[in-house]
């Protein structure tokens, strides 16, 4: 028989996610995640979607390599596990591909040594995936192994939107250019969206919101990403849970110089100490709303800010793009928080877009839209499933020469 399962692999610099797919229809058969790799308090939580069931197991577990070793443990239970015959790939989610990695990779040792090279650029996350993907090779070597890349779907952006404005020999030297980063989620909503609207995602612009802890903006023009929010690295953009997102540079200069910050400290404010929880102390948008509906002025203030940098990412774009056939809000903020979607639509009547608060209010894990019927520009919910779309792009390569 024809192998025809992926498991999907997310590695963090202190966690594992991890699914098990059926490409024959896309079903998930396991899925879990590890978490604390390291401490003594890690946590295996493990869920076999046929039986219905899930395990819990605490307790030290030492690094990454321990941590498969103790999935591959759970699915074998289940009586689907990595020496299964009919496990074809394994795919590995690796955050930074730069210009190099334009597609899914099956992955070797040149194309580690590649990774290896992206980490200045990525030091967060690529070692993490690093380390997922060579555990994953000991234990399996015999298996296919393919590297999805979150910076491929962006690296269609014309070298207009792509470039900084600096010195371009420098900016080449030292890799200094938009990448974008959430690809997999803007490939698979914004293709989500077409099917939403009956079209071919080659007929349709649509501007992608993906707002988790992260988030992103991404314009898409006919199925290819013609600008995004996050640059060089994640921290460009949009608002998010605890980064500051778009910032004057001469900041950075300003803090070193006057406050005597070092630049270890910089990146600390910025990246974890910055956004919602800089401006008032959470980064839950549930916990804010709360707050708000309490009469907290800090939180209100959050949220504002939030918004407004939103809007104006939608209205850039929907200038990039000339047509918008969508808007289209995706991840944990994006699926769940109406709130959100409500106050970044309101005042785009102009533009044609505008939000049914009947609709918005409905909670669901369906695609659907959230605009009136006589909208010019529909208003979309997509919820996002990044896992399935390293699968698909996993299956669609390895599958070709099984």
């Amino acid at each position: 028989m024809t192998a025809t399962r992926v498991l999907v692999l997310n590695s963090g610099s202190s966690s594992l996610k991890y699914q098990l797919l059926d490409m024959r229809d896309a079903s998930r058969l396991a899925l879990g995640l590890v978490e604390r790799i390291g401490e003594q308090t890690s946590r295996l939580k493990h869920t076999c979607v046929g039986i219905g069931e899930t395990r819990e197991q605490n307790g030290p577990i030492a690094d990454h390599d321990a941590a498969l070793k103790a999935v591959a443990e759970e699915l074998a239970r289940d009586g689907i596990g990595l020496d299964s015959p009919d496990l074809l790939a394994i795919g590995h989610r690796v955050v930074h591909g730069g210009m190099f990695f334009t597609e899914p990779t099956v992955i070797d040792d040149g194309v580690i040594t590649e990774i290896e090279r992206l980490i200045p650029v990525a030091p967060l996350h690529n070692p993490a995936n690093l380390t997922g993907i060579r555990t994953a090779r000991a234990l399996r070597p015999d298996l296919p192994q393919v590297a999805v890349f979150d910076t491929a779907f962006h690296t269609t952006m014309p070298e207009s939107s792509a470039r900084y404005a600096i010195d371009p020999r420098l900016a080449d030297r030292y890799r200094v250019r938009r990448y974008g980063f959430h690809g997999t989620s803007h490939a698979y909503v914004s293709r989500e969206t077409a099917r939403l609207l009956g079209k071919d995602p080659a007929e349709v612009n649509v501007i992608v919101l993906h707002l988790g802890n992260g988030a992103s903006a991404s314009a898409v023009e006919r199925g290819r990403c013609v600008d995004t929010s996050m640059g060089l690295t994640p921290l460009e953009g949009l608002v998010m849970g605890t980064r500051s997102g778009d910032l004057d540079p001469a900041v950075i200069f300003h803090l070193a110089r006057v406050g005597g910050m070092s630049m270890d400290e910089i990146d600390t404010l910025l990246n974890k100490r910055s956004g919602l929880f800089g401006l008032c102390g959470d980064n839950d948008m549930r916990e804010i709303r709360r707050r708000i509906d309490e009469g907290d002025q800090e939180a209100a203030l959050a949220f504002d800010i939030y918004i407004h940098r939103l809007k104006k990412y939608i209205g850039a774009y929907y200038a990039v793009l000339g047509k918008v056939d969508a808007i289209v809000f995706t991840a944990g903020v994006g699926e769940n928080a109406a709130p959100v979607r409500q106050a970044a639509i309101a005042g785009l009547e102009g533009l044609g877009a505008a939000v049914d608060p009947e609709l918005n209010s409905v909670r669901g894990d369906e695609a659907r839209l959230i605009s009136p019927v006589s909208a010019r520009v529909a208003v979309a919910v997509v919820p996002t499933d990044e896992e399935l779309e390293i699968a698909t792009q996993t299956y669609a390569l390895v599958g070709k020469s099984n």
